[in-house]
């Protein structure tokens, strides 16, 4: 687990410090980039709540063993809240062989602590996108 990993004190800084802890594949490093009260919403649209839940669904990606790609299309923030838009890419060849081309553009919230570190409150990887049941 690399808890070496910066977490972002400026909000310019926060996808750097995603990137870098999603990166590390390892989902106990990327837990320390969310909020207490954070949420995930996977593909179908369904909510996630807290670290274990959170967890599991983290995992779906880090099985792959794919790095992701991600730019910075906005970044609004006001206080201690930021909406960022980041279109984001997992493309390669995954663990088991299979050929992954995940595209998408995401829509997240994140929070600055008390401590003075910004988290992620709302994982939203699929954003806008139509979702259908799976």
């Amino acid at each position: 687990m690399a808890d070496n990993l910066p977490l972002a004190e400026r909000a310019e800084d926060i996808v750097p410090s995603l990137l870098s802890h999603l990166n590390s594949l390892d989902v106990g490093t990327m837990l320390r980039f969310y909020h207490p009260d954070a949420v995930i919403i996977d593909a179908a649209g369904n909510l996630h709540r807290g670290p274990e839940a959170i967890g599991v669904e983290l995992e779906t990606y880090f099985r792959l063993g794919l790095q992701m790609s991600i730019t910075q299309s906005h970044l609004f923030v006001t206080t201690d809240t930021a909406l960022l838009i980041l279109d984001w890419s997992c493309i390669g060849t995954a663990r088991n062989g299979a050929q992954i081309n995940m595209v998408a553009t995401a829509t997240d919230i994140a929070r600055r602590g008390d401590d003075g570190f910004w988290r992620y409150l709302i994982d939203n990887p699929i954003g806008a996108r139509l979702r259908e049941p799976i």
